[in-house]
């Protein structure tokens, strides 16, 4: 009996139905987050144009046989799949390998929600889906470009009432190392205040984890500034379209003079390639490359390089003990590995 064939792109919508309604779970227990459930909607976008492309619908075989001829034929399909869609993704869509890692990580989750929770057997030829990964560098802020927007008032005169409201929204996230969704989901309700201080306590959107962040004077100035104009809005920052505020924050770079070269490099299949700036087609500056996402990355690296014990940042940033993923946001920009460097060197060669 010939083995029974299925619509893959059916059954993923079906997979995102379920994630979306609650039916299909973490691990855990806890609901699959939305961005999660919109990155799988992008997925299936790509699924759809590639199947489009190729004039042949995609299949879920249940595989029943042990038949070796089958078996064989079943593996070539799916290597001719992961071969062809991946190409699709770095030629026609012009993604690189962390893109199509996370994609291809998809894939293998909407496999294993078959096998495991709808009883269609695919098979393990999904498992050979190799998910590419690259090590994207970090634009973080010395501690002293951060003191600079902190303290430099001239500075702040010179910027306009909309570049200075996103200067002190970038200063504030540079100081309590919470994800962008957070940052902007804070409310006046959150701020607490005692005798040893005031508090910003959160509970993340991502993890679930309560933060509780002592707040410095300078935090404290930039949350009295917007409840003054916050005209009965319950948030403490206003709503921003994420590109006119990185937009923003790539200006405030500029004038405050960080315009040094740094250049911008990004992998396909392990092969390096330098991109340049979409208008002008030159190398990328450091200013260009400042964003929302500066803002976690040079708090968590800044009290590291001042001299926090890393269990401790671990705790005010949300991260496990164990997790793999705080040290992406560990940037110890080349100055501090030069000294760093500078001092065991120093070390060595002074030895008795």
């Amino acid at each position: 009996m010939a083995n029974k064939e299925l619509s893959l792109i059916m059954l993923f919508e079906e997979f995102i139905k379920s994630s979306s309604k609650g039916k299909r779970l973490k691990p855990d227990g806890s609901r699959i987050r939305p961005q999660t459930v919109r990155n799988y909607e992008y997925v299936l976008k790509y699924l759809n144009e590639y199947e489009g492309r190729h004039g042949k619908k995609l299949r879920i075989r249940i595989f029943k046989s042990n038949d070796k001829r089958s078996f064989i034929a079943e593996k070539n399909y799916w290597k001719k799949f992961y071969l062809d869609f991946t190409q699709f993704l770095y030629q026609q869509k012009k993604c690189f390998d962390n893109y199509v890692g996370n994609v291809i990580k998809t894939i293998r989750i909407f496999f294993n929600y078959l096998n495991r929770e709808k009883g269609i057997i695919t098979g393990d030829f999904y498992k050979s889906f190799y998910v590419c990964k690259e090590e994207i560098p970090i634009v973080t802020l010395m501690p002293e470009q951060l003191q600079f927007l902190i303290n430099e008032q001239s500075f702040t005169d010179r910027l306009n009432i909309s570049l200075r409201k996103s200067k002190s929204i970038f200063v504030f996230g540079c100081t309590v190392a919470l994800r962008v969704s957070d940052l902007f989901a804070i409310r006046f309700t959150d701020i607490e205040e005692s005798q040893s201080g005031c508090y910003l306590v959160v509970k993340t959107q991502k993890t679930g984890t309560t933060i509780r962040i002592k707040l410095p004077a300078y935090a404290i100035d930039i949350i009295n500034e917007f409840k003054q104009a916050s005209k009965n809005r319950k948030t403490i920052f206003p709503p921003v379209p994420r590109t006119r505020f990185n937009n923003h924050l790539k200006e405030i770079a500029s004038l405050a003079g960080w315009t040094n070269i740094i250049g911008k490099q990004r992998s396909k299949r392990g092969v390096a390639h330098t991109i340049l700036t979409e208008t002008q087609q030159k190398q990328y500056r450091f200013c260009d490359l400042v964003s929302s996402h500066t803002m976690r990355r040079t708090a968590i690296t800044t009290m590291l390089m001042l001299g926090m014990k890393e269990h401790i940042v671990k705790k005010i940033s949300g991260h496990a003990n164990d997790s793999k993923s705080f040290y992406r946001y560990v940037n110890f920009v080349q100055p501090y590995l030069d000294n760093e460097m500078d001092r065991m060197f120093e070390k060595l060669v002074n030895v008795a």
